[in-house]
């Protein structure tokens, strides 16, 4: 029975992935370097480890860029690139109906609290989870499963009776090796990278009842 419904953040509830992508791309286009997606796809829904994209034209290709002022150019061209973003649709409504049917409410993600937070405040959902756990409480974010544990954790619940809403593989990835029933919705970015994981996948919540997520048999693929 399934009592718990863990969200992931970044481009899933509101698709902040594809306007990071767009304004790396751009920023490296303007040094004549292509940003490919299967070069930018190493950091999404984990860390900056694997691949810096504010770093790597210095790091790796030893272009004389002011550090503070290409982060800064990126990180406005993104806030206004948001400004036209909205809630991922079907997102509220779960949300909902998972409030009002008595489901307990989780958001597991790879980002610092203060950016989930500030950003869930603004789209008036903070109140919606009981627990959020972010890089600040884990030694590994995703793919590792430690966010998905803990947050199971806190929760009070089983891997087998929760779901985990993601986007992106490494989210699928985490989800799956905590044992947890992974739903995978892809933004314009994510949708074109390969999920190598069990899933179940929709373009997006509208095209799954949510009473038919809780009571129908759930169906995985690969």
């Amino acid at each position: 029975m399934i009592k718990a419904m863990i969200f992931d953040f970044d481009g899933t509830i509101i698709d902040t992935e594809t306007a990071w992508y767009s304004a790396f791309r751009d920023a490296y286009q303007k040094h004549g370097v292509e940003l490919t997606l299967e070069m930018y796809s190493q950091c999404i829904g984990t860390s900056l480890k694997t691949f810096n994209p504010y770093e790597y034209l210095m790091t790796e290709l030893n272009l004389p860029l002011d550090k503070e002022a290409f982060r800064e150019a990126i990180q406005l061209k993104h806030a206004a690139l948001m400004n036209q973003e909205q809630v991922r649709p079907g997102i509220l409504h779960y949300l909902e109906q998972a409030k009002e049917q008595g489901l307990k409410i989780g958001l597991a993600t790879s980002s610092t609290r203060s950016w989930v937070e500030q950003h869930l405040e603004q789209l008036g959902l903070l109140d919606y989870f009981e627990v959020i756990r972010t890089a600040d409480d884990v030694a590994n974010v995703k793919p590792d499963p430690e966010l998905y544990t803990q947050a199971l954790e806190g929760l009070g619940v089983t891997a087998d009776e929760a779901v985990a809403i993601e986007d992106s593989p490494n989210g699928a990835r985490a989800a799956a090796a905590a044992g947890i029933h992974c739903v995978v919705i892809p933004n314009t970015i994510t949708g074109t990278l390969e999920f190598d994981m069990p899933h179940q996948r929709l373009s997006c919540l509208t095209e799954l009842e949510f009473n038919d997520l809780l009571t129908k048999p759930l169906a995985n693929t690969v």
